[in-house]
């Protein structure tokens, strides 16, 4: 079991906490991967993992929960009970939600085979799955604070601080093969270190109102891209009433130009343009936010840009 004295507020984020990670935990920055999703075994469907860390004892696969109330595990599913006192009452309120242990070590069994499918063969005693509980309003229950792959709000430090190595674990690692210390070589750590930078995440689209969408672009009937080579796409057009207008009265449509930028490269005058078009301003881009069943059709003049996952 995990002890500390760090207590997140209400308000913490799952940024928070990945900065947190940083700080604490002491590791590299190219060891810690975020909100992967990771193919379903012999399905086309994806399933994010919030974090996974790298290390040489092995692979973390880390599940952030921002729940209030007091859980339990029920048969199928988990409860979370919370109360809220008045002056005059007390309301309490449980809801049903899923077992979030079974999902991650379900998502971290589908990563093990996923590695195993790209040539990388890692022992299943070297993956951890975990689910972290941010909140400090977020109480266990008697049974769940027994299982070592749930950590509290109040365990947090202490777990993130596990994941230092000492010099001479260091050492030992490097004088000693793979298979009599039980970690992970560094060999093996290149290899699925290499494997999850190309693993996907979720594509984001930025609206001209401040608005964030995360989920995944579909496509437009004007643009043709090749996500291997481009990884944004900026939309500009002119934007006030007098230029619409304008456009309008010498018989031309407003249209958006949609600049393509190329993946990975940045140069001393920044990102160089792959290909550049020009769309009429009302051609809808389809993309299906993360959680809805359906597509969304989303105007191009509404869109300030996209940032495509790999």
């Amino acid at each position: 079991m995990y002890h500390n004295t760090w207590s997140p507020q209400p308000d913490q984020t799952i940024q928070d906490f990945l900065q947190r990670v940083r700080q604490v935990a002491g590791l590299k920055k190219e060891d810690i991967f975020c909100n992967l999703r990771i193919p379903k075994q012999l399905q086309t469907v994806k399933e994010e993992i919030n974090i996974i860390i790298l290390t040489g004892h092995g692979v973390f696969c880390i599940d952030v929960k921002l729940w209030r109330g007091t859980v339990s595990a029920q048969k199928q599913y988990w409860h979370v009970q919370l109360k809220e006192e008045d002056q005059n009452f007390t309301n309490t309120s449980v809801e049903q939600m899923e077992d979030p242990l079974k999902a991650i070590m379900t998502k971290t069994a589908n990563l093990c085979h996923y590695l195993k499918s790209c040539g990388v063969s890692v022992r299943q005693n070297l993956y951890f799955p975990t689910v972290v509980f941010l909140s400090p309003e977020c109480e266990l229950d008697e049974e769940l604070r027994t299982r070592r792959e749930l950590v509290s709000h109040c365990q947090i430090d202490a777990f993130l601080h596990s994941f230092r190595e000492s010099y001479v674990a260091w050492i030992s690692d490097a004088l000693t093969p793979s298979w009599l210390s039980g970690h992970l070589s560094y060999k093996q750590m290149a290899w699925v270190r290499e494997i999850l930078r190309k693993v996907g995440t979720w594509d984001l689209v930025k609206l001209h109102c401040g608005e964030q969408l995360k989920g995944d672009y579909q496509g437009c009937q004007y643009i043709a891209l090749n996500r291997q080579e481009t990884d944004t796409l900026e939309f500009s057009h002119l934007r006030t009433l007098s230029a619409d207008s304008l456009w309008a009265l010498l018989g031309h449509a407003p249209q958006v130009t949609v600049k393509m930028y190329r993946r990975g490269v940045h140069g001393w005058l920044g990102k160089p343009v792959n290909a550049s078009t020009t769309i009429p301003y009302n051609t809808q881009v389809i993309f299906r936010i993360h959680g809805e069943d359906a597509e969304a059709k989303i105007p191009a003049n509404s869109i300030k840009s996209i940032t495509l996952s790999i």
